[in-house]
């Protein structure tokens, strides 16, 4: 991935959009994602705001493995939605579950960025088969990626180590548009973290941005051997603006799938 390829005149003029500089850390070098007024006045099941919290305190036998899923409702061709199926967020809370429809539908992909504290960084996502590993550094693991919505269970997951989670300092969790949507609103994706004996804790997205197609929808902090969750809901024209604002330092290509 390189970073010098990824600016466009679209990403150009997103970016000078933002007038705020980020203040994700004293060493971000990007400006500050969009934060959408419409996902502030959105319910969620925990965090319903950006800046918005949660804790999660360590269990006395150590952190389990926890996971992270992401659902959607599912539209067609003509932008239409249509009816969800059982899946991800109805067996969990038996609410409605969002789903894709095969090469009309709509292609998200669920993806984050990581820090160990031995200062190893990285990005797990499904475009560049960076899948990482569960039982071996970075610890974390990416499911394949499903672009159908058609197959029970899991639309696409990520699963965290718990016996490892001591190694990680931070997490940013995020989701790219790559088609099929002109607007976060048509699908009101769901991000849903999932820690055992805890409540799951849900941000929906909802933003009516459609030159933004990336989010970065939450923050996951190793607190003493705890979970701080921070709803973020924070867009950007692309990865390598996202990476300027929380200060990865990663390089980045533009691609298809």
């Amino acid at each position: 991935m390189t970073e010098k390829n990824s600016s466009g005149q679209s990403i150009l003029e997103a970016t000078k959009s933002c007038a705020t500089f980020s203040e994700h850390g004293t060493n971000a070098k990007g400006a500050a994602g969009f934060i959408s007024p419409y996902d502030e006045t959105q319910e969620a099941d925990f965090l319903s705001k950006p800046g918005q919290t949660a804790i999660v305190n360590p269990p006395k036998d150590g952190m389990h493995d926890f996971e992270i899923g992401v659902a959607w409702d599912n539209v067609n061709a003509k932008g239409q939605v249509k009816k969800p199926k059982k899946g991800l967020l109805n067996k969990l809370i038996k609410q409605k579950t969002p789903s894709i429809i095969k090469s009309k539908g709509v292609d998200l992909d669920l993806g984050c960025l990581y820090e160990l504290h031995d200062g190893t960084r990285g990005a797990l996502q499904a475009f560049g088969n960076m899948h990482g590993a569960l039982d071996k550094a970075p610890f974390i693991h990416l499911s394949e990626d499903e672009r159908t919505g058609d197959k029970e269970g899991e639309d696409e997951l990520i699963k965290v180590n718990g016996q490892q989670w001591d190694k990680f300092k931070r997490i940013i969790l995020y989701i790219y548009i790559y088609g099929g949507a002109d607007s976060w609103s048509k699908v009101q994706p769901q991000v849903q973290v999932r820690v055992p004996s805890e409540r799951p804790m849900i941000v929906t997205l909802k933003a009516q941005r459609q030159e933004l197609a990336l989010c970065a929808v939450a923050r996951l902090e190793n607190i003493r051997g705890g979970i701080r969750m921070t709803n973020l809901m924070e867009y950007f024209p692309g990865h390598a603006e996202m990476d300027r604002a929380f200060s990865f330092g990663l390089e980045w290509d533009e691609g298809q799938k």
